[in-house]
């Protein structure tokens, strides 16, 4: 099976405008995240897909480039604009803000597609700031592995721990966080885009579900790694820090 990865990178951002393009330890974030994509065994190639001129100039030095519409509503979107046109049979989606991105899960989420339509990674919750975090999506799996359900709240709800502490309650249920990295086969990724936002997701704002209320399982590959996301420029020093001790 042909996989390629596919970057999605946009230069506006509310919170980090230009965030693909802001340095790390001398290089681009953009490049970091590719570098580690490009580790990975699974992987045909890499794809940054981009509507800026300025991103795509950057990474046509390090990676192959695909642009794309400017008015995508969505990320998925746009991989699947470039799945479209690309000679594969599956897709990884990573995001663009994960510089220390481990190759070892984008090869777990590939290799899932062997027998799913598609896949996606989680990880133990071990931060009590996680748990109630909106932010922090949480993921609840059948006894297959496939997901039953994504959402922002707490779940599941435990009802025998409901009057213990949030640190009690981590011990009592291996609750898992979902990692932003999805893999589809192709196929599966243009039909999934076809469809409106269904009522869940737009309840949850959680693309995930979309495919969930279509029929399509999901496997979850729990992975020993947490995801460290660039979402601010304070990020950036910490992600240096780590570099700088990993040396």
């Amino acid at each position: 099976m042909r996989i390629i990865g596919v970057i999605p990178a946009r230069f506006g951002s509310t919170r980090f405008p230009g965030k693909p393009l802001e340095r790390i330890a001398g290089k681009s974030l953009l490049q970091r995240v590719v570098e580690q994509c490009q580790k990975a065994r699974s992987l045909a190639e890499v794809v940054v897909a981009t509507d800026d001129e300025r991103i795509a100039e950057v990474a046509a030095e390090f990676c192959a480039v695909e642009m794309t519409r400017a008015d995508h509503p969505s990320g998925t979107d746009r991989i699947a604009e470039v799945a479209a046109r690309r000679l594969c049979e599956a897709i990884v989606n990573i995001q663009g803000d994960e510089p220390l991105i481990d190759p070892r899960v984008i090869d777990a989420v590939a290799g899932a597609l062997d027998q799913n339509e598609m896949s996606t990674a989680a990880t133990r919750i071990r931060h009590l700031a996680e748990l109630d975090n909106p932010n922090t999506v949480k993921v609840v799996v059948n006894q297959a592995g496939r997901a039953l359900y994504f959402s922002r709240r707490t779940v599941p709800y435990v009802r025998d721990a409901a009057d213990r502490s949030s640190a009690e309650l981590l011990v009592a249920f291996p609750f898992l966080k979902h990692l932003g990295i999805y893999g589809y086969r192709r196929e599966t990724l243009l039909g999934l885009v076809r469809h409106a936002v269904s009522p869940l997701e737009h309840a949850e704002k959680l693309e995930q579900l979309r495919a969930l209320e279509h029929g399509i399982q999901i496997a979850v590959v729990t992975v020993d790694y947490d995801s460290i996301g660039v979402d601010v420029p304070a990020d950036i020093e910490r992600v240096e820090a780590i570099l700088r001790a990993s040396v």
